[in-house]
């Protein structure tokens, strides 16, 4: 499924090639920090199938709970969240952020990851497949 989307301000846009049933949400307390919300859904991609076609976001980087580093990159002028991506074998993956793609609604998570940190206000742990950890 081609997508494409942009940051709040419309300084950062991209678009992708994607599978659809490639969306999870995550509870881990990073990403409800970094979020702040209960979780973030995210939709998993090749490096290779995402482009950014305007502007350059900034980095932030973070050591996970899971001791891998990850890169968070978001706009620098309006702060919205575009992507994520690592080191080692996580390089080769971006994680873009749900809440910015055009065609979200057509967006379901069908997996969750970090259920152990979730929390579970209507039941979110018991509607989807999970891992208490990634």
């Amino acid at each position: 499924m081609h997508i494409d989307g942009y940051c709040h301000c419309g300084a950062i846009r991209y678009e992708a090639e994607i599978d659809p049933h490639k969306v999870g949400i995550c509870h881990c307390t990073d990403c409800q920090h970094l979020t702040g919300s209960v979780y973030r859904v995210t939709v998993s991609v090749p490096k290779a199938d995402f482009r950014i076609t305007a502007g350059e976001p900034k980095t932030y980087t973070k050591t996970g709970d899971n001791g891998r580093t990850r890169f968070q990159m978001f706009c620098g002028d309006c702060g919205s969240p575009i992507y994520t991506t690592g080191t080692d074998e996580d390089a080769e993956e971006i994680g873009i952020r749900w809440g910015n793609i055009r065609q979200r609604r057509a967006l379901a998570p069908n997996h969750q990851i970090w259920c152990s940190s979730a929390a579970n206000w209507f039941g979110e742990r018991d509607a989807l497949p999970g891992r208490e950890r990634d």
